[in-house]
């Protein structure tokens, strides 16, 4: 038998494509004849456009055609609820002359070239009748309000209080040791390296669309809607996609208006958002303000847990954080717990779905809450996570699959080389001008699967086979893990399978997102690998061509790309030859299992860093680190870490360096920009140690895996302020920790 491929470490499939500049991303699109278009941006945050001179851009070189709201293409109207498709707001862009927020898309510009749209939608000048914005996050928390459509499972509020008790509150007051503290941070922006782009083009009625997408059939269904067109006369293409982060999930305003305009215009059409335009234009995380309020006995039992967010939510759109719920809903055993929920409404671009939305800042609260009940009754803060370790589901009261994040904290523990701490802040000591500190926190992310997902293997008669489904590869690594799994089910080294993907037209996949990628879609192609190989046999004893014709089908097995029985030995790419066949297909499908609800599902992980600030400055620098994960079964060892890596980088920007600045009167994001918006590089990442338990968990998926890609970022940012704290004293409440809050 040869070596098994899944869990081995295995180089990107597409990895010389992508470093040596052959894979090719939306920017990269062309077509003959094509046109390119220019955005016209809003420069107030509310009010309305009363009028729009547009006459000099209409003049100018090269261009084709201009729109406005006075000149607008025509959308078809979309939902309204939480249910938008695929669609990141409510509105449709030039189909009134309402202005939402600074940013906002008012205008279109096509022409012959890039250079000559740009500089003709520069000479458009809008005259706006303003309306007092609501801009301001801080100043709207004292006018919070219930969230006007949830979009988590439960309502706004879940409260679960002792028997005899009257509410959480009754048992906070009567706890030994409390603490209470208001944690904040601000918007955060999903900034990809790729630009957000779209190549529209039109052929006998049916459009293709060339963009980055985490959710090519998300788009191509959304396209549909707002255009009136029928799914099959749509088509997303997006093979490679140069980072997500959520925002890619979904259609924003600009791919809508270049496919009218290519319409109308009867030529294809390339819209390129310049980075700018790209913090307006695409949606970016609420800004949050959290409460958490402990109550613990002195050995550090917890007795109530009572956790309030307040989240941003745009008028443009419905969604927002819910940190609460995403994490002090479920993290910890203990008898009363309280989560909430509420918004700020605000005249904003569209708040939306970025990495490890809701447990990104909720486990920056709660984990750095723990982190303070350590502190206050001098308990080490590992003995205090596993006083309170929950074995069952807090409320609900059903296990988990799988669930190993007590051994994660020990061999954490042991792999760092953690000193418990069990009196109060103590910096952990000092290297000539740095102070040295350490500290941990837990992660927990929620294991899904995608509502159906299928596969499509074909074998050929070369002996080579392709496995296919329109799932998206945003720097994930489904393409690889795609070829793996096929290719272990099939017994055949991987370079002879070919992964496609990235197309709405191949078998059905909603894309990778919420971590749900890799445990769907691998369960479809396990069923489609299945499928095929019973179909060989069935033909190896069926055809009349077969040398294994007659012989009953228990008498003929399959293993490592052949067909066996007795001294019959024939690869399936010859016994296709024989049958005159070039090749064989078979489809595969997965769907959740009605018995997932007996379980709480979720993976795991503990952060553990050291950091240097100096005392002088405030700089803050990582030294090392080291997560342990406990998430399922791991397919592809090498692109698992960088899922992991790369999640602890998007939390140690939140922790150390982002956040969105909103002028007040203006609604403009003041740091809109990558010179302003910081964001980590290599220079900022510590020497990184990822150790993953690789406990396989079969009651929630086919091949035991579950999604990790949003997991490294959840409890980074409490880990690292943990550990300002530890070296400096000083606990930094208020997200991103920047030197001026340390001096």
């Amino acid at each position: 038998m040869s070596s098994p491929i899944i869990g081995t470490s295995l180089t990107r499939v597409d990895g010389a494509a992508k470093v040596t500049g052959r894979a090719d991303y939306a920017a990269d699109a062309a077509a003959p004849g094509m046109a390119h278009g220019a955005l016209v941006l809003s420069t107030v945050a509310r009010g309305t456009v009363h009028a729009m001179d547009t006459a000099a851009a209409e003049r100018a070189e090269g261009v084709l055609a201009v729109y406005s709201p006075f000149n607008p293409l025509k959308l078809h109207r979309i939902k309204t609820t939480a249910d938008l498709s695929f669609v990141g707001q409510f509105w449709l862009p030039l189909q009134d002359d309402k202005v939402r927020y600074y940013g906002q898309i008012i205008g279109l510009v096509v022409a012959e070239t890039y250079e000559q749209a740009r500089y003709a939608a520069s000479l458009i000048h809008p005259d706006y009748r303003t309306e007092p914005a609501r801009t301001s996050f801080t100043d709207g928390l004292a006018r919070a309000v219930p969230p006007p459509v949830p979009v988590h499972f439960e309502d706004s509020q879940v409260d679960i209080v002792t028997a005899g008790l009257g509410s959480v509150d009754e048992a906070i007051d009567t706890a030994p040791v409390t603490v209470s503290v208001t944690y904040t941070q601000p918007p955060q922006v999903p900034l990809a390296l790729e630009p957000h782009a779209v190549l529209a083009s039109w052929e006998e009625g049916t459009l293709t669309l060339r963009l980055g997408s985490q959710s090519p059939l998300g788009h191509a269904l959304a396209a549909a809607e707002t255009l009136g067109l029928a799914m099959d006369q749509v088509r997303v293409l997006s093979p490679h996609v140069g980072g997500a982060f959520g925002g890619k999930l979904y259609v924003w305003p600009h791919p809508l208006l270049t496919a009218a305009a290519a319409r109308e215009l009867d030529r294809p059409v390339r819209t390129v958002l310049t980075q700018e335009q790209v913090f307006s234009v695409v949606g970016h995380r609420s800004a949050v303000s959290q409460t958490v309020t402990l109550g613990a006995e002195r050995d550090g039992t917890l007795v109530a847990l009572k956790h309030d967010a307040v989240s941003s939510l745009s008028l443009s759109g419905v969604i927002y954080e819910t940190a609460a719920h995403t994490t002090s809903r479920y993290t910890y055993r203990c008898p009363n717990i309280h989560v909430g929920q509420t918004v700020v409404p605000l005249d904003s671009p569209p708040t939306t779905w970025v990495r490890a939305p809701g447990e990104a800042p909720g486990s920056f609260a709660l984990e750095s809450a723990m982190d303070e009940l350590a502190t206050e009754l001098g308990l080490d803060p590992i003995d205090l996570r596993m006083r309170n370790y929950a074995t069952v589901f807090p409320g609900r009261g059903v296990p988990w699959s799988s669930k190993h994040l007590d051994e994660c904290y020990r061999v954490g523990a042991e792999r760092f080389g953690w000193q418990p701490r069990t009196g109060p802040r103590q910096p952990a000591g000092e290297e000539d001008d740095w102070l040295v500190g350490t500290g941990m926190a837990g992660a927990t992310y929620p294991g899904q699967l995608l509502p159906i997902t299928a596969a499509g293997v074909r074998l050929t008669a070369a002996g080579t086979a392709a496995v296919s489904s329109a799932a998206a590869d945003p720097g994930t690594g489904m393409r690889t893990v795609l070829a793996m799994v096929c290719a272990d089910d099939l017994g055949i080294p991987v370079d002879r399978v070919e992964a496609h993907l990235g197309d709405s037209a191949l078998p059905l996949n909603y894309g990778a997102f919420a971590s749900m990628g890799t445990a769907s879609t691998t369960a479809a192609v396990r069923s489609a690998t299945v499928a095929v190989r019973r179909q060989l046999v069935e033909l190896a004893v069926g055809e009349p061509d077969s040398p294994f014709h007659g012989l009953p089908e228990d008498a003929v097995t399959y293993a490592e790309g052949r067909l066996v029985s007795g001294e019959l030995n024939v690869g399936f790419g010859e016994l296709l030859t024989l049958l005159g066949r070039d090749s064989l297909d078979s489809p595969g499908l997965a769907m959740p299992g009605a018995e997932r609800l007996r379980f709480a599902i979720h993976s795991f992980a503990a952060h553990f860093c050291e950091v240097r600030v100096h005392r002088s400055t405030g700089e803050v620098r990582l030294n090392r680190w080291t997560t342990v994960v406990d998430g399922g079964r791991i397919i592809n060892r090498k692109t698992a870490r960088g899922q992991i890596v790369g999640g602890v980088m998007f939390g140690i920007g939140q922790a150390l360096l982002e956040g969105l600045r909103a002028e007040p009167e203006t609604g403009r994001f003041a740091n809109g920009n990558l010179a302003d918006y910081v964001v980590p590089v290599h220079a900022d990442m510590p020497g990184f140690d990822v150790h993953f338990l690789d406990h396989p968990d079969t009651n929630f998926s086919p091949l035991g895996a579950r999604g990790i890609g949003e997991l490294g970022t959840v409890g980074t940012a409490a880990a690292i302020g943990n550990a300002v704290f530890n070296a400096t004293g000083r606990r930094v409440r208020d997200l991103p920790i920047t030197v001026d809050k340390l001096i």
